[in-house]
């Protein structure tokens, strides 16, 4: 979030301005006042040994990777409500804290990426989808099935889904393979609550994206103000689920079968 970004930096700066402004000019003030180097003040002593361990903090954050908490159950089956998952911050390009600026460009989404994003009317939020259109295609999606520029995708059916983390009011769903071109992955279908068929086509600069619970997602079909995720609100690819643990404390399960499982 960007509340904890700003702490962090805040707090970066001001320990490391502090501890370097003591050592050019305040320790050889009191050195040479008093003949040796008096016993460092409580706030020069702290920012002395917290300034090293924020900076890499914040350095490994915003340039290598970042953890995310699942908060919802639109990625399902593929990541689960309390998924805590690792995000490439360099995949895309070296981007500022704060503000996302990005600074250098290093590479481009692929179709089938999953994303962790800033969604345009939510920009205080970080939200996870799969990019399935790219900037220039024409995206249809109709009777739960997904078009690429006119051609259906094709899809395998694995069955009723029997794993956890269905959302209420859902009984049951179907659990098929969807065959995106480079990267086939699984989806879920739950087809009393289909929603968001249309047809778009996806600016330059722009991504389509959507959630692997098709019929529980809010997405790009469904977005209120555009349908499309700008490349600046981009934050990075999920890569790697470390943990599983739902509830402060791992009080409603732990399930250490998801650690260690790369994202498709």
């Amino acid at each position: 979030m960007v509340w904890f970004e700003t702490i962090l930096v805040v707090l970066t700066l001001l320990t490391g301005v502090i501890w370097l402004l003591d050592k050019l000019f305040f320790a050889k003030r009191r050195a040479a006042r008093d003949g040796l180097l008096d016993e460092e003040p409580v706030l020069v002593d702290y920012s002395r040994a917290f300034f090293p361990v924020l900076a890499l903090v914040l350095v490994l954050r915003s340039f290598v990777a970042e953890p995310y908490k699942i908060p919802s159950s639109s990625m399902m089956p593929n990541l689960l409500i309390g998924d805590f998952i690792l995000v490439n911050k360099f995949a895309y390009g070296l981007r500022l804290p704060i503000n996302n600026q990005k600074f250098i460009a290093v590479g481009e989404p692929k179709r089938g990426d999953v994303v962790v994003f800033k969604p345009p009317f939510d920009p205080n939020n970080n939200w996870i989808k799969r990019i399935i259109g790219l900037p220039g295609d024409r995206i249809t999606f109709q009777g739960n099935t997904v078009y690429i520029n006119g051609q259906a995708l094709a899809y395998q059916t694995l069955g009723t889904y029997s794993g956890r983390g269905l959302p209420y009011g859902v009984d049951q769903a179907s659990e098929l393979e969807e065959q995106l071109p480079g990267r086939p992955h699984k989806v879920l279908e739950a087809l009393d609550r289909f929603s968001g068929e249309g047809e778009w086509v996806v600016p330059a600069g722009h991504y389509f994206v959507m959630g692997d619970n098709r019929d529980n997602s809010e997405d790009s079909r469904l977005w209120p103000t555009t349908h499309f995720l700008p490349e600046e609100n981009l934050r990075g690819k999920a890569f790697l689920i470390w943990l599983n643990c739902e509830g402060w404390f791992c009080k409603d399960g732990f399930d250490a079968s998801r650690i260690g499982h790369g994202i498709q």
